[in-house]
């Protein structure tokens, strides 16, 4: 017990390292996420524009994934080539991603190269290399590798499910998009996606390392100035479908692949999220040793492994997971995830899974939190999910004092997981 309060106690100390502050520009009050860490001479710093990832897909499905690429094609000034080469050359890296909600642009360098990098980030964000040339090339990768996946059935079952939990919004999209939607994007596309999401009014700055927050602030007040401030968009919310669904695809394949998912009715700052944690874990998320886990593989021998999880975030909430069986299998196998998941919802957990699951929470959290990325990417989610700093800390704790009684209610009282729409990728018989 010393340990594990030793452990939490430390492990806000590093939670509070980091700190949350803003740059004032053009009337905004841009926030900013950061950690000063001198153990080594590395400075990272990311722009996070928020709204602004795949659910911006609304009519061209992949249409976010493929701006963030054109953006790691360089200048339109130097070219891709060439902007590599100055890069490479400094140990500058410079990348644009995105997720779901979000477009991130991040550069990293050494110390004593971080104004060269602004510099290089700065020309990237004035003149990014939007050419019809540009966009084909990396238009005709995307094709090729969504070409591959046709065969990779995880893929797309996992598409699937989501066409079907989310069927008529832009969240039933696959994120790369698919060779259709592809090829219909357009330049103009590309640049109207830049010209209105990469602006001021959307950032979040998450930046860490080996500077002082006086001089980055500086730095940085010079590169927004110049950006468009763009208009703040509210984020939309799309609910799982009301009605479970199940859609095979036959495919000339040798296992089964099956994903299930329904609704799960949490917001993202709901103050009972710590409970669907460890409930969840419980269930499908913690491996060996979980529900889905004993059921489907130790005791049936129907799966190599079953998993199960929740997502929960501003633009949507729902209970996922998934297995691969025999073509043979799969009847028996979909039933059974069925009934253990009933009887989960209906008797809840054991006073044991309860005090193993703390356990490994408990003692695995300052993994996750050991390195200066984990630690601000946490702080990261606490802002934006509406949370004070050091939020992370005190979840901690209730899972520490977290009653069966309580964990057993909360569990039951979440019926709607039951509601399993499926995914299935198999074989004719």
């Amino acid at each position: 017990m010393k340990k594990i309060i030793l452990t939490i106690l430390i492990l806000g100390q590093i939670l509070m390292a980091a700190t949350i502050q803003h740059i004032d520009v053009n009337g905004l009050k841009i926030p900013l996420i950061f950690e000063n860490d001198k153990r080594l001479p590395i400075v990272n710093m990311q722009f996070v524009f928020t709204n602004a990832g795949s659910i911006r897909d609304i009519d061209k499905a992949g249409l976010a994934k493929l701006s963030a690429r054109v953006m790691n094609e360089g200048t339109k000034k130097m070219g891709s080539s060439a902007f590599a080469q100055a890069l490479e050359t400094k140990a500058i890296s410079i990348s644009s991603s995105t997720g779901r909600e979000t477009f991130v642009m991040e550069v990293s360098s050494l110390k004593e190269e971080f104004d060269d990098a602004l510099g290089y980030f700065d020309m990237l964000l004035e003149d990014p290399n939007t050419t019809p040339q540009t966009i084909q090339k990396v238009k005709t990768i995307t094709i090729g590798s969504l070409s591959a996946k046709e065969n990779d059935f995880d893929y797309v079952a996992s598409n699937q499910l989501k066409s079907i939990m989310f069927e008529n919004t832009p969240l039933a999209n696959p994120s790369l998009g698919t060779i259709k939607s592809i090829k219909s994007i357009t330049p103009e596309d590309i640049n109207n996606f830049i010209k209105t999401n990469l602006v001021s009014s959307k950032l979040i700055i998450v930046a860490g390392g080996d500077i002082e927050i006086s001089q980055l602030k500086k730095k940085l007040s010079k590169i927004i100035s110049k950006m468009a401030v763009g208009t703040k968009t509210e984020l939309k919310h799309y609910d799982v479908v009301k009605t479970p669904k199940t859609k095979t695809l036959y495919k000339d394949t040798k296992q089964a692949y099956m994903y299930f998912g329904s609704p799960y009715n949490m917001d993202e700052n709901d103050s009972d999220y710590y409970k669907a944690r460890v409930a969840t874990f419980i269930l499908g998320a913690g491996g060996f040793g979980s529900r889905l886990m004993e059921e489907i593989r130790v005791k049936k021998g129907l799966a190599y492994s079953a998993y199960a999880r929740i997502s929960v975030n501003k633009s949507c909430s729902y209970f996922s997971g998934y297995l691969q069986t025999k073509i043979d299998s799969l009847d028996e196998a979909k039933q059974t995830t069925v009934q253990t998941i009933s009887e989960f919802v209906k008797n809840g957990v054991t006073k044991d899974e309860l005090e193993q699951t703390k356990k490994f929470i408990l003692g695995s959290e300052p993994l996750r939190v050991e390195s200066m990325s984990q630690r601000l990417s946490r702080t990261f989610m606490e802002y934006y999910k509406g949370h004070k700093l050091g939020y992370s800390l005190k979840e901690l704790q209730k899972i520490k004092k977290l009653k069966l009684s309580e964990l057993n209610k909360f569990i039951k009282k979440h019926t709607e997981i039951q509601k399993l729409s499926f995914s299935i990728v198999t074989a004719k018989k």
